[in-house]
């Protein structure tokens, strides 16, 4: 009897609650499972970016269940390991044992998922109206403001240069490039910015209308635009080569992301690839999508996500994606100026990189003031041009400040 008796305490002194209770700060998970039961109302109630969401809601689950040790978060942050060989044996070597997240991350931390998420949504993007209007690019070059502001006042609130790079990206309002390049500057943030960053995606039709009204007046937000011009399967080709070539020659750095992104796209566009094409939309896209929402929700655990740094971080993610966004508008505005009314401001707050959530927002916007306006294909050229520039505003960043 007695040894039954033991062996039952040793069971109950094994389970997840005994060890819950055993720490003084037992209430922080039990923050962390409000805030993901927050984050499952969003994605499934809601249906607030669910693709993306859940998994890293779900993931955010796993990491605060005591005893599982699916994810030993100090090997990926520790800084001795400085290449690639490095991180992989200390996972298998860790005497804690190897976790199963532990094994997933890796594709996090070598930039695996990010770069091929890169090539489902190449795959995906028509960047048509943007080869037919360029001057879309100006504007979604202009969107990428906020993530260097949100940068300068990183700095302000205390973070190191590279922690306030990653804090900036936020502003792209491009989940997989804020995640590329937290995993290289500041692997210890990687929770909260993405879970940041892929929040405020998903609430651009909250964020976004107050402002775009605030400033835009009626009759701005009535324009209506000509239509897009043809464009012809040749410039369809050579724009993802031309932008693969000009871009990486100026920010190599860059060289992940954009090119996965175009090659993506050429995979679509190029008439001779179409079950790759269609494999990188669907299946590759999807399976990507699992393993790095659950390998980024796995590192918020209530030690790292529950501080004051985080809430820096999400204040000043919206910060950044606000600005991001305004600065977009006020730039289509001054085209707008420039061109007698030939361009309708709206399309400048969708370029900000959330495709095509934003072009959306645009368009039922401009839909309210003006029922037969049609601003979709038009927001889209901003819109798509917003992914380049945040790809490129990555690099930029990681030429600056990676080690």
């Amino acid at each position: 009897m007695q040894e039954i008796i033991k062996a039952l305490k040793n069971f109950i002194s094994e389970t997840g609650v005994a060890m819950l209770l055993e720490h003084s700060d037992w209430w922080k998970t039990l923050v962390m499972y409000a805030i993901v039961i927050v984050l499952f109302y969003l994605a499934i109630a809601k249906k607030y970016e669910p693709l993306l969401l859940l998994p890293i809601a779900f993931g955010m689950l796993l990491a605060n269940i005591p005893g599982a040790e699916l994810l030993h978060t100090d090997i990926f942050v520790d800084g001795s390991h400085k290449t690639v060989g490095d991180t992989i044996l200390a996972v298998f070597q860790n005497p804690e044992g190897v976790g199963l997240i532990d094994v997933l991350y890796l594709g996090v931390k070598l930039g695996v998922y990010p770069s091929l998420i890169f090539i489902a949504v190449g795959a995906m993007t028509d960047f048509t109206p943007l080869i037919a209007n360029p001057v879309s690019l100006l504007i979604g070059a202009a969107a990428q403001l906020g993530v260097f502001l949100a940068f300068f006042g990183a700095l302000l609130l205390g973070f190191n240069p590279a922690e306030a790079a990653s804090i900036g990206i936020i502003g792209g309002a491009d989940g997989p490039t804020a995640i590329f390049v937290t995993k290289e500057l500041a692997a210890h943030l990687l929770g909260p910015i993405a879970i940041a960053a892929y929040s405020y995606m998903a609430l651009i039709p909250i964020i976004q209308p107050p402002f775009m009204k605030l400033l835009t007046t009626k009759k701005e937000r009535a324009i209506v635009m000509t239509n897009l011009r043809s464009v012809s399967k040749f410039e369809k080709v050579a724009f993802p080569v031309l932008v693969t070539i000009v871009v990486l020659l100026i920010v190599p750095s860059a060289a992940s992301l954009v090119g996965c992104l175009m090659f993506g796209n050429l995979l679509n566009v190029c008439g001779v690839t179409d079950r790759l094409s269609k494999t990188a939309q669907n299946e590759l896209c999807n399976i990507v999508t699992i393993l790095l929402g659950i390998s980024v929700g796995a590192t918020a655990n209530a030690e790292t996500f529950l501080s004051l740094d985080t809430l820096k971080i999400i204040a000043l993610g919206l910060t950044a994606f606000i600005f991001s966004s305004v600065s977009g508008l006020l730039f289509a505005k001054i085209l707008c100026f420039l061109t007698r009314g030939r361009i309708n401001p709206l399309i400048g707050s969708a370029g900000v990189s959330a495709v095509p959530m934003a072009a959306r927002v645009a368009q039922d916007v401009g839909r309210r003031e003006n029922p037969s306006n049609f601003l979709l294909m038009h927001a889209m050229g901003p819109n798509v041009a917003g992914v380049i520039g945040s790809a490129v505003a990555a690099g930029v960043l990681l030429a600056t400040f990676a080690a």
